[in-house]
């Protein structure tokens, strides 16, 4: 079994490997918590919000809890009580079915209030995401008497004939040290964001905050598994990278453990056990870039068995 950092646990359940679809949408998710970081006590996340008896969601619904609070960043200066938020990952175009597609949304979540009009419209947003410039939508929008207007970089207000206040957000042109999450989840993600983004990481302390950043990570390096190869390469980085997967990583050096010494239990178990470490040892240093003695420090081997095991390298 190859070890590797990124999507193992899919590629282990799915018996695939790099040809497996990369699932962008948890990734996004964590890096909009992250975005709104400094705003987070006043705001309330809901992932795949159900609209109604039907398996009918929406991506992302955000809700500011204090309607006097504003939110200084850039990506949530629009927001008001409620926040719908749609996500379209690299492989998704958005058309304009795909613009009215996510208004409708707005309308149906309008529409589920308990009491007539418990849920205003003027207090209703809408923030459409995705990482390439949308030229044909803003073609679309100015022809039916639309206004776009990039009111932060590649942060596009629409305004005119709209139910709601809209914006449509082109990750790609975002500022890269403010919005470093974002633009990394791309697979031409560029070297100076990654690393942004890696050094805003050393900041979390809270876990769930972590947890963002890990989700964020693991789809970054799905689909940039050569750049991660060349960061990995930089001391600092590397290790950045390890602290902030580390749950990741102990968890697969387990999994890992338990399927290489249940196969070689045939052979014996002292033998299948060592013929285990020795695997999670290579894969370690051949994933990681770690040496020897850094892949048998993380799998804690004995001290006195070290030499033995570094001899059978």
């Amino acid at each position: 079994m190859e070890f590797t950092l990124a999507g193992a646990k899919e590629d282990a359940s799915r018996g695939t490997s790099e040809k497996a679809a990369i699932r962008w949408h948890p990734g996004f998710y964590g890096a909009a918590e992250l975005e709104l970081i400094s705003d987070k006590d006043v705001l309330e996340f809901q992932r795949e919000y159900i609209l109604g008896k039907e398996p009918m969601r929406m991506d992302l619904l955000i809700i500011k809890k204090l309607a006097d609070v504003r939110i200084e960043n850039e990506i949530g200066r629009i927001f008001k009580r409620y926040n719908v938020v749609e996500y379209k990952s690299p492989k998704d175009g958005l058309s304009i079915d795909d613009y009215y597609k996510t208004v409708g949304y707005a309308c149906l979540y309008k529409g589920l209030g308990d009491m007539v009009n418990q849920i205003p419209a003027e207090e209703i947003t809408v923030s459409i995401f995705r990482e390439n410039y949308p030229r044909e939508l803003f073609e679309e929008l100015r022809k039916s008497g639309r206004v776009t207007e990039e009111r932060f970089p590649g942060i596009f207000y629409i305004t005119g004939n709209v139910l709601f206040d809209t914006q449509i957000v082109v990750t790609g042109r975002l500022s890269g040290e403010t919005h470093s999450g974002l633009r990394i989840l791309s697979r031409t993600a560029a070297e100076e964001d990654v690393r942004a983004f890696l050094r805003k990481t050393r900041e979390l302390k809270n876990p769930g905050d972590r947890n963002n950043a890990d989700a964020v990570l693991q789809i970054s390096i799905s689909a940039n598994k050569g750049l991660y190869e060349k960061i990995r390469r930089d001391s600092g980085m590397c290790e950045a990278l390890r602290r902030l997967m580390k749950d990741d990583i102990d968890e697969m050096i387990a999994e890992t453990l338990a399927e290489e010494t249940a196969k070689a239990k045939a052979e014996g178990m002292e033998k299948g056990i060592d013929n285990a470490i020795l695997s999670v040892i290579a894969n370690l240093m051949d994933t990681m870039k770690w040496t020897a003695e850094q892949a048998m420090e993380a799998i804690k081997v004995p001290l006195d068995d070290r030499g033995r095991y570094s001899s059978q390298l």
